[in-house]
Order: C-alpha cells, then sequence, then structure tokens
C-alpha cells in the first residue's frame, strides 16, 4: 500500500501540499497579528492553542482543496478553472469551520480573524499555484523514458503520461521500432527516433533513465541477445506492464501475458488481509445501514408516491468465484423495463427507462443504499469489483482476456475503477475498468480500501466516475 502512495504522491504534489499547509497556516498567523496586535496574536497562538487551531483551518481548508481536485496537477494550467475551483474549495471551507465555531466555540481563533485569514489564503494559494506551474515548466523531467515498440498500449500510456506531465514529471524521449522504414514516422511527440541498434547511442545522447519494452513487441521480433548485451552494459531495462501499473494505476491487459501475472508481486489473499477487509465491511455496512435509515425511508416514500411498481429492485449479479447472488436496489427505472427489451447496458443519461426520481437517486448514488445489506450478508464487500449480470459476463469473458480474474475477490459497493474512470457502459468501458480491477486485486489491502473510501466520498460530491 506504501507503493501505491509513494506512486501517486509524487515530489511535485507533496511539495504543492506541504507549502499549502504552511502558506495557511502563515495567512492565519498574519491575521492574528493584524487583528489582535503582537500581544493579542501571541497571547491567542501561544496560551491559546492557536498553533492547533491555525492546523485545524490548514487541514479543513485542504481537505476542501482536495474534494476540488486542486491537487490533480492537470488542473493548474487553466487559469479560469483554477481560479473557480480555489473559491469553491475555500468557500466550503469557511462554511464548515463556521459550524465547528458554531458548535465548538472554543475552537475560534479570535474575532475577526478568520475573516482576514480568509483573504490573505485565497491570495498566497493562489499566487502559489500559478508559481508552482511556472516552476514546474522550468524544472526538468525526474525521468525520461524511450519506449520500445510502437503497439497500442505503449501509444496510451505515452498520452497519458503527457497528460499528467505536471504532475508526474516524466518525459517521453520517443519510440523505437524494429522497422528502419518506421524512423521518423509521428505517432505522438515525438514519434519514432530509432531502431533496436541504436538504443544505446540514444540512451547516452538524451539522458535516457529507463528503456520500456512493450512485451507485445518483444515475442519473436526482439533479439533479446542485444538487449541483455545492453543491460549488462548499464543501460535499464523494464516491462511496458510494470511502468504502465507504475504510473496510471491500472494493468495494462492488451499488453499482458500471464507470465507477467504469475511472477509480479502481489495478487496476494492472506487470512489476516481477508478478515480484517471482512470486518471493516461488517462494521461500514452495519453503521451505514443505521445511519441511512432516514434517508432511505424518503427514498422508498418518494418511489411510491411518484411511479408505480415495487421499491426494491432485484437482480442476479455474479459474486466471488462466480457465484451469482442476488443484488438489492432501489429502483430507478419503470417496472418491467426490460420486459421487451432484456438485459441492456445501462447508460448515464439519455435512458427513457428511469424515471424522474431515479435520475436524481442515480446521480447521488443513493440507489446503492440498499447494497449495504449485500455487504452485511457476505455477498459483496464494501470495496472491490463492481459485480455485473451473467449475461453480461458471458460475453465479456469471451471477449476480454483475464476478465474472469476480477472474481476472485468479491464485488464491491465501491471500487477502484469507479473512483478512477468516468461512467461507462459498453465493452471497451469493460476492459478500461477490469484494468483498474487487477491493479486494486494486486495490491489489495486495508490501506487501498480506506483511501478508495476517501475517494468515493469525491466521486459522489463532484457526481463523478463510473
Amino acid at each position: 500500500m506504501i507503493r501505491i502512495f509513494v506512486r501517486n504522491l509524487t515530489t511535485r504534489a507533496f511539495v504543492l501540499i506541504a507549502c499549502d499547509t504552511l502558506l495557511i497556516a502563515f495567512a492565519v498567523v498574519v491575521a492574528a497579528y493584524v487583528r489582535l496586535g503582537y500581544l493579542g496574536a501571541r497571547d491567542v497562538l501561544i496560551i491559546e492553542n492557536g498553533a492547533a487551531k491555525a492546523l485545524l483551518i490548514a487541514f479543513v481548508s485542504q481537505m476542501c482543496l482536495y474534494y476540488a481536485d486542486l491537487y490533480d496537477l492537470r488542473h493548474l494550467a487553466d487559469r479560469r478553472e483554477l481560479f473557480t475551483r480555489m473559491l469553491q474549495a475555500l468557500s466550503s471551507a469557511s462554511f464548515i469551520l463556521a459550524a465547528l465555531y458554531f458548535w465548538f466555540p472554543t475552537l475560534i481563533i479570535g474575532r475577526g480573524v478568520f475573516v482576514i485569514a480568509a483573504s490573505l489564503v485565497i491570495v498566497l494559494v493562489l499566487g502559489w499555484r500559478i508559481g508552482f506551474e511556472w516552476m514546474s515548466g522550468q524544472v526538468g523531467p525526474r525521468e525520461r523514458l524511450l519506449l520500445v515498440g510502437t503497439n497500442g498500449a505503449a501509444v496510451t500510456l505515452a498520452r497519458e503520461m503527457f497528460e499528467r506531465r505536471y504532475e508526474l514529471g516524466v518525459e517521453i524521449v520517443g519510440f523505437i521500432d524494429p522497422d528502419p522504414a518506421r524512423v521518423g514516422a509521428p505517432i505522438l511527440n515525438p514519434g519514432v527516433i530509432g531502431t533496436l541498434e541504436d538504443i544505446p547511442s540514444i540512451v547516452r545522447a538524451r539522458s535516457v533513465d529507463r528503456v520500456v519494452v512493450s512485451l507485445a513487441d518483444a515475442r519473436g521480433k526482439l533479439p533479446m541477445d542485444k538487449l541483455l548485451e545492453m543491460k549488462l552494459d548499464g543501460v535499464s531495462f523494464d516491462h511496458l506492464a510494470s511502468v504502465y501499473e507504475e504510473y496510471t494505476g491500472k494493468i495494462a491487459v492488451e499488453n499482458l501475458r500471464p507470465s507477467w501475472l504469475i511472477f509480479s508481486p502481489g495478487f496476494r489473499k492472506s487470512r489476516v488481509v481477508s478478515a480484517s477487509k471482512r470486518s471493516l465491511d461488517i462494521f461500514v455496512a452495519g453503521v451505514g445501514l443505521v445511519i441511512a435509515a432516514p434517508v432511505m425511508a424518503l427514498v422508498a416514500l418518494a418511489i411510491r408516491l411518484t411511479s408505480r411498481g415495487a421499491v426494491l429492485y432485484h437482480q442476479q449479479r455474479v459474486g466471488l468465484h462466480g457465484r451469482i447472488f442476488t443484488l438489492h436496489k432501489f429502483r430507478s427505472m419503470q417496472e418491467n423495463a426490460e420486459a421487451t427489451t432484456g438485459p441492456v447496458w445501462a447508460s448515464k443519461s439519455g435512458d427513457s427507462r428511469v424515471t424522474a426520481v431515479g435520475l436524481l437517486l442515480r446521480r447521488a448514488r443513493l440507489d446503492e443504499l440498499p447494497q449495504l445489506w449485500n455487504v452485511l450478508n457476505g455477498d459483496m464487500s464494501f470495496v472491490g469489483p463492481r459485480p455485473e449480470r451473467p449475461e453480461f459476463v458471458t460475453e465479456l469473458t469471451r471477449q476480454i482476456p483475464f476478465y474472469g480474474q476480477r472474481h476472485i475477490v468479491r464485488p464491491g459497493l465501491t471500487g477502484w475503477a469507479q473512483v478512477r474512470y468516468t461512467y461507462g457502459a459498453s465493452v471497451e468501458d469493460a476492459l478500461q475498468k477490469l484494468q483498474y480491477d487487477l491493479f486494486y486485486i494486486k495490491n489489495l489491502s486495508v490501506a487501498l480500501d480506506l483511501f478508495i473510501m476517501l475517494n468515493t466520498v469525491k466521486t459522489v460530491l463532484r457526481q463523478k466516475g463510473a
């Protein structure tokens, strides 16, 4: 689990978070001196635990920045979006802190201090973000990669790295193709810059840190003795599947070989992890059912008053080891919606089968609440791959390699694919989500489950995800 956080929390992201913390705390200190004077600020900060109160403001503010996606460094480039998200996040922080101060007056750092601090935070953090974007462009990449192979997986990796270049600090130097006639061919930016024989000179001339080999292009095409000679000469090689997993948080199925799954670290289901995960499921589902009971009663009433049919919808899904179980949801569609069509993919919008109340339930994920009972009785876990219908599983298993491997763990109410991928309902979307599911299974842990739960809240609030 530590490796996952290291991959996602790059040096640049860590610097951004740390400086945000210091700037927000600094703004509170400055506001205290401006509002209360030297003696008053000293008393507040030293005698009245002002430092802890300043850190509370920083924590709440940064949580709101996180839920506004302002630690996703791809949003730094658009100044208008940056400013809008910043105001939304800090406005939310103001409301949360105001509520805390109302219920716990002892947390107030000083009358009028927070208003001044909020203004300073907007100026300082916004200025810092703009400066950080500029510095990111000036600092060279922390790793330079040379891709051997030009198949779809290699191009996809290059494209994703380009989109996340500010966050990752990684540069794709170019592509290597065994065919000399392909040299100079454009792929992305850059294109094919050499053949296998050119790898050593390119590594030296362009300060390449790693040569990434696509296994799909390696079998029967790449001379392994030549690559071994380069390896012994100091050139660093890695599988594209490993690098793809490291930087994208998913496993590239299209470029995968069973041998990689067999010898790759991970994919371990220890008894300790299984017992801990099940204990967490029981606790979260039990508490969730108690807390959500009033909301579920209101949802049931709304469904009953606005459309004909049962309140709950029961559907067969594929669970652990391919076992069929009955999944429970609040009905969001018209009664007998599939009576004439049979099983069809659900769609995010434009589905005439969905009722007006059902549309609201889907957007807020309230239709999923009855699945807490599935979690409690052991059919599902709170976190895991989303369970699919048997009719679709048969077809997807035939079309997508390794699709059946997602059933080696309990399906989940939420999952890594749900917080990392947009809503989708097609074979291509199923392939994309499978890649995230395999990453989750490979790195299965309670800590990863907690991380996904935290991200699920953001996904629901921002109405994103699958």
